[in-house]
């Protein structure tokens, strides 16, 4: 017997909003989070292993994927905190009452989640900056 119902649209007819954004980052980045966790359990046990496995751990983390890696792991951590703060400050309530569900402006959520994601970058950036100036003997 034939399936004659129809298919659900699913994503295909939804305009791609910052929230849509941040709910695939927010679950990417907690991926990421998880596959990171690898990164530091190899440093620990380098760490308590001896000074050659110290000096792989600290090679591959001073080479350009290592950087890059660190570099997004970090980002990773930074976004994660700020959605999920985000995310508690509106399950208290916040801006969701009539006057912010009105069609005929853009929901206040949507200013808040681009904010989300440009604090997650800015503060990434200033961990980074701390770090190099920290490794390159600088005032911080």
């Amino acid at each position: 017997m034939p399936n004659t119902r129809p298919l659900s649209p699913h994503l295909g007819i939804y305009r791609w909003r910052v929230n849509m954004l941040q709910s695939t980052l927010h679950r990417l980045t907690g991926l990421f989070l998880s596959l990171g966790a690898l990164l530091v359990a190899w440093g620990l046990i380098a760490a308590a292993t001896s000074g050659t496995a110290w000096d792989v751990f600290a090679g591959f983390c001073g080479s350009w994927i290592g950087m890059i890696l660190l570099f997004l792991w970090t980002w990773s951590l930074l976004f994660h905190l700020c959605n999920g703060c985000y995310h508690l400050l509106h399950d208290m309530g916040g801006d969701f009452g009539p006057p912010r569900r009105d069609r005929t402006h853009a929901p206040v959520y949507w200013k808040t989640g681009v904010g989300v994601i440009a604090a997650s970058i800015v503060l990434t950036v200033l961990v980074w900056i701390i770090l190099l100036m920290r490794i390159g003997g600088g005032a911080a």
